[in-house]
């Protein structure tokens, strides 16, 4: 079974740094994309920020400049650092893997961040 895990959010105060951690387990997983989701109150999930196994990223036009995302391949994990934070970053932040054998993609449980003086 493959498990997603978050962890690293909080609340924080505008313009403060927050950096989210994920790392996957399971039997035989290996993680190809890797990616960060968020959904604030009343909207949709959208893509924060999504990186390739070989480290090609890209970012959603909200974030860029201000976020960065990176992953540790020998450990399944991916991080958010997410710097400058406005209170429109406030929302659930979900991992998201593709695991490279089946292409099946799975979900982390998300982590609160709340941005707010």
């Amino acid at each position: 079974q493959v498990r997603l895990v978050e962890s690293g959010g909080g609340l924080v105060q505008p313009g403060e740094t927050l950096t989210l951690s994920c790392a996957a387990s399971g039997s035989g997983f290996r993680a190809n994309a890797m990616a960060w989701y968020r959904q604030a109150p009343g909207k949709q999930r959208e893509l924060v920020a999504r990186i390739t196994r070989g480290g090609s990223t890209n970012y959603a036009d909200s974030v860029q400049g201000r976020f960065t995302i990176s992953r540790d391949n020998t450990k399944n994990t991916v991080y958010l650092q997410m710097n400058s934070l406005k209170p429109e970053d406030t929302a659930v932040y979900y991992c998201n893997a593709i695991d490279i054998g089946s292409g099946k993609g799975y979900w982390g449980q998300g982590t609160q961040v709340t941005v707010s003086s």
